[in-house]
């Protein structure tokens, strides 16, 4: 989404750069295969990873799709799969761990499941009525059944994902050989995304590649969506990321990024700059979410301004939380709860 004026160098992954169902060698002893599931969430489509050669480690399953079990399936022929490592519960990501563990008996390795016993209750609220609607076509020629359809706010989840292994940062979540060199996966809890989402960084001894799932992706920003996504939590996260020495981050969907303590800087400023858009829009006496949208996101498709009403939602709370805006009453914050400047 634009309006803000941070620039970040994006990395474009070309249709024509990669084939569907077959599995491919991104970097030694790290291979890859793209599920068919593009979507505005999933770019291209879900990239499942193989490392190691002979005893191997699976991050990110990916989603309940016949075709893409079928290439990993055919992929993963003549390897032993010692581990199953997921990074967080969306539906493009654990599902089919599942499958995978039965078939190989190789235990699932996450930061524990979606749902956490210990999370309070949190009714977000709802967009009042209209918000987010494209008003309807001036050319009487439209047809209905051209029009696009309702645009997903957040991404799916999946609920019937808890890890037979759980790992916070530090565990090592995985080991292997490549030939006789030997390497490591260790987890590194990164939550605002999801609670639970977890990076795995890959060692040989040569290089550190950072499987960062959608906590940091190079083709765009990651949602941050209430009541699970959390944007303190988010931002310490990247500054954790962003002071390490990787020599690449390899995200679930798109292109290995490979000057990644420049680029996440580059996302902590846009989202301290999206912060400050809209703490200054509340200031101006923009005190409910819609007039925040509709103002910051006006270069945006008003299809698109739901899900933007979530992410100035997650800047808000931790606005609050900050003590730099106020909640017009009691509560915690809501989509449709009214703010003022403190």
């Amino acid at each position: 989404m634009t309006g803000v004026s941070n620039p970040i160098d994006f990395v474009s992954l070309d249709k024509e750069a990669f084939e569907y169902g077959t599995v491919e060698q991104v970097a030694p002893g790290i291979r890859r295969v793209i599920a068919k599931n593009p979507s505005k969430f999933t770019y291209h489509g879900t990239g499942t990873y193989i490392i190691g050669e002979g005893d191997v480690a699976v991050i990110d399953p990916g989603p309940k799709l016949d075709s893409h079990r079928e290439a990993l399936a055919a992929a993963l022929d003549g390897d032993t799969v010692r581990t199953i490592l997921v990074t967080h519960c969306h539906a493009d990501h654990s599902p089919l761990a599942a499958w995978l563990h039965a078939e190989t008996g190789a235990p699932t390795v996450a930061f524990g499941p979606h749902d956490r016993p210990d999370a309070e209750p949190w009714d977000i609220g709802t967009d009042p009525e209209g918000f987010g609607v494209a008003p309807p076509s001036d050319d009487p020629d439209a047809e209905a059944d051209d029009a696009e359809p309702e645009i997903k706010i957040e991404e799916s989840t999946d609920h019937a994902f808890a890890p037979d292994i759980v790992v916070t940062s530090g565990d090592v979540a995985a080991s292997g050989l490549i030939g006789s060199r030997p390497w490591t996966a260790t987890a590194l809890h990164t939550p605002g995304h999801t609670s639970n989402h977890t990076c795995f960084a890959f060692n040989d001894g040569t290089t550190t590649s950072l499987f960062s799932g959608d906590h940091v992706m190079g083709w765009s920003t990651t949602v941050v969506s209430p009541p699970d996504g959390d944007m303190a939590a988010y931002f310490d996260s990247l500054r954790v990321v962003a002071g390490r020495t990787d020599d690449v981050i390899i995200p679930t969907h798109g292109s290995p990024i490979t000057d990644p303590q420049a680029y996440v800087r580059q996302l902590i400023a846009h989202r301290a700059a999206r912060e400050q858009q809209i703490v200054d829009a509340v200031r101006r006496g923009l005190t409910t979410i819609p007039a925040m949208v509709t103002e910051l996101y006006a270069a945006v498709r008003v299809e698109l301004h739901k899900p933007a009403a979530r992410s100035v939602l997650s800047h808000l709370v931790k606005l609050v939380d900050d003590g730099v805006i106020a909640v017009d009453g009691v509560g915690k914050p809501r989509l449709d709860t009214t703010y003022a400047p403190t």
